[in-house]
């Protein structure tokens, strides 16, 4: 097991990568929906079926990605090149997505459906193999919260400069145009994540390389994932936290406008939100080196899941008793984040010495894909209750049923995940700090259970 300690320029490097990716991962959750209802014209009944189906697409390309990543041979490593070469190509398409062509309601549902389609192959190729990068930087428990912790400072970081400037930027370059001002500000960002994802490929090093050669067909490295238990386990966990943020993330919006009541403040609310992300993410690793990482995760779900149940009971215009539940809840949810993404990282460890098999990329490519089938039923579920709700695009009141589904999607539905993923992590995760040192122990000794 390496003991080296991570350099802070390498801890920074790492974590631009995920700030690159966040500036368009946070977009779209918190923004997209809202850009498709209400600037392009889309119904929002379609949009979050479309969320949906495109993650159908994703049941391949992740695993084919994942696959090319675990066999690729490089001077520069199996993962670090799909950083750098799709960087481009991923900042592209951004712009391309939040761009209103002319079209009827036909071309623009097809347009809509074919360049988001594109989008999330492409974030596909960069962020399955710079997530897979963070297991072999280091094999060090201590070394990976540490290292998530700064990757996390910074996505957060990544996300306040998209999602805070979103709506200033959009102003700022559109004026009164709001497509083309999503668009401009839109392609700003996407020039800063290139930028970030470059210097993540040229600070970081791949230091934990496979004990053999990969071996066996794609059909056999997902049945070893498959029967990988930890594996599952923390992909359930994941799909549940991405649900409960990417709901609430999605909602937020139409909350602070129709529940709250003042849509100037969103962003004034969003910053709140992201500044206790930013606070919980640098809190990750003091707080992990005090109690047990998977303890935190669960004690801090069931904390997560109170206060999202008590946010259902404040009334509406409560303004200044949401912007304190909201920071909360900010710090609490990127405080377990971290932790969540050295589980995914142990699990590859624990396949390693269960099997024999170390299938780092493939891991993660499953991950991701549970992580953005999360993000696609959060959308699916706001566009379809908003639907059923009767929710009328721009309108200036919305009816009674749709006020109380928008309260349910930004309380009572991140509750329902974030009780559900403390109740999973508590009974049935196994890989604690004790088990992971013998895990990891043995692994360094040539011991598998193989």
């Amino acid at each position: 097991m390496s003991h080296s300690i991570l350099s802070v320029k390498e801890k920074i490097g790492y974590g631009l990568g995920d700030a690159a990716s966040h500036i368009v991962f946070d977009n779209v959750m918190l923004y997209l929906m809202f850009f498709y209802t209400d600037i392009f014209g889309i119904p929002a009944g379609f949009a979050g079926t479309m969320f949906l189906f495109a993650r159908a697409l994703d049941a391949v390309s992740d695993p084919l990605m994942g696959l090319a990543a675990d066999r690729t041979r490089t001077r520069w490593g199996k993962f670090r090149p799909y950083v750098l070469f799709g960087a481009i190509p991923f900042g592209i398409i951004c712009v391309i997505t939040y761009s209103t062509p002319d079209l009827g309601l036909t071309g623009k549902m097809i347009y809509a459906s074919v360049t988001y389609t594109l989008l999330t192959l492409l974030y596909t190729v960069v962020n399955i193999p710079y997530c897979a990068l963070g297991g072999v930087i280091t094999n060090d428990p201590t070394q990976r919260i540490s290292l998530q912790s700064y990757r996390f400072v910074l996505a957060t970081a990544g996300g306040m400069l998209s999602t805070v400037l979103m709506m200033p930027l959009v102003k700022l370059v559109g004026g009164t145009n709001q497509a083309r001002g999503f668009q401009g500000g839109i392609a700003i960002l996407s020039l800063v994540a290139i930028i970030m994802l470059a210097l993540c490929f040229a600070t970081t090093r791949e230091r934990i390389s496979d004990r053999t050669a990969p071996q066996g067909t794609m059909r056999e490295d997902l049945r070893d994932i498959i029967h990988n238990d930890q594996w599952r386990i923390v992909g359930i966990l994941t799909i549940l936290n991405i649900l409960a943020v990417s709901v609430r993330g999605g909602a937020m919006m139409y909350y602070v406008t129709y529940i709250l009541g003042h849509p100037a403040i969103f962003a004034l609310f969003l910053g709140t939100y992201s500044v206790g992300n930013l606070i919980g993410s640098a809190l990750a690793k003091p707080v992990t080196d005090r109690f047990c990482k998977v303890a935190v995760f669960w004690w801090t779900n069931a904390a997560l899941a109170v206060l999202s149940f008590a946010m259902f009971m404040v009334p509406m215009g409560a303004n200044i008793i949401m912007f304190g539940f909201i920071f909360i809840i900010g710090v609490l949810h990127q405080m377990v984040t971290p932790i969540q993404w050295v589980m995914m990282s142990d699990t590859v460890d624990y396949g390693e010495w269960t099997n024999g098999k170390r299938l780092t990329g493939i891991s993660f490519a499953g991950t991701l894909f549970v992580l953005k089938l999360g993000l696609a039923l959060g959308g699916a579920i706001i566009g379809w209750v908003l639907a059923g709700a009767g929710y009328q695009a721009g309108g200036a009141t919305q009816n009674s049923g749709t006020l109380a589904s928008v309260i349910a999607l930004f309380t009572l539905a991140p509750g329902i995940c974030y009780l559900l993923s403390a109740i999973v992590a508590q009974r049935f995760y196994t890989l604690r700090t004790p088990m992971m040192n013998r895990i990891l122990g043995e692994l360094s000794q040539g011991i598998a259970r193989k």
